[in-house]
């Protein structure tokens, strides 16, 4: 890593600030295609899968990965957040960490 030892959470609209970073995006599996999923993270977001992802499509998800020039992610973890995820309070927390980016960066 570039000495930024924290994965930021960020929706769709973050995408194009974090090329090449490690990111945390929790959103919507709207569709699974093998090893790629689409996610609904306030925005598409095209992912590709490692093969310990364990995924079901319209549950919830956290992702952690690198985003691609493209503006995909290649996922590095994932975890299925079942459904009952709040979306809303999930964006929400995203623009309070980007808001006040010191409490929740840790840069070296």
């Amino acid at each position: 890593m570039d000495g930024n030892s924290s994965t930021p959470r960020i929706t769709c609209a973050y995408l194009n600030q974090y090329v090449g970073k490690l990111v945390t995006v929790v959103g919507k599996v709207v569709q699974l295609r093998g090893e790629e999923a689409t996610i609904d993270a306030d925005g598409t977001i095209h992912a590709f899968l490692n093969r310990e992802a364990h995924l079901s499509a319209n549950n919830g998800v956290q992702l952690i990965g690198k985003v691609n020039p493209d503006l995909s992610i290649k996922v590095l973890s994932s975890i299925d957040l079942g459904q009952g995820v709040d979306y809303n309070l999930a964006n929400a927390v995203v623009e309070v960490t980007h808001r006040y980016k010191p409490l929740f960066l840790y840069e070296n």
